[in-house]
């Protein structure tokens, strides 16, 4: 589980979850968007989060395949640490990626 993502009480994680996302469900969890609240109280400003949100779109929004969507996180990986963290977590994981 990356930091500082969020998992739900009582939701079952049957891969990675990748930095920043929420995860909820009874069950088998699945992500639920960005721990947005975590982040703002961490002091992340909204340009930050933004380009977080749109690292979440692309990997569970959009529709692609994980190669697809690996590609357009490198892409927004050029301007944001942030970003480039969640494609570093990706590529190091051991385990299938929650999606």
């Amino acid at each position: 589980v990356g930091g500082p993502a969020f998992v739900g009480m009582g939701a079952l994680v049957n891969g990675d979850v990748p930095p920043f996302v929420m995860v909820a469900q009874d069950g088998y969890g699945r992500p639920r968007g960005i721990n947005s609240e975590g982040l703002k109280r961490r002091g992340f400003d909204a340009e930050r989060i933004g380009a977080i949100k749109r690292a979440y779109r692309a990997l569970y929004v959009s529709g692609t395949s994980l190669d697809e969507s690996r590609a357009k996180l490198a892409e927004l990986a050029e301007g944001s640490e942030d970003v480039r963290a969640v494609l570093d977590f990706i590529d190091a994981g051991e385990r299938p990626l929650l999606r």
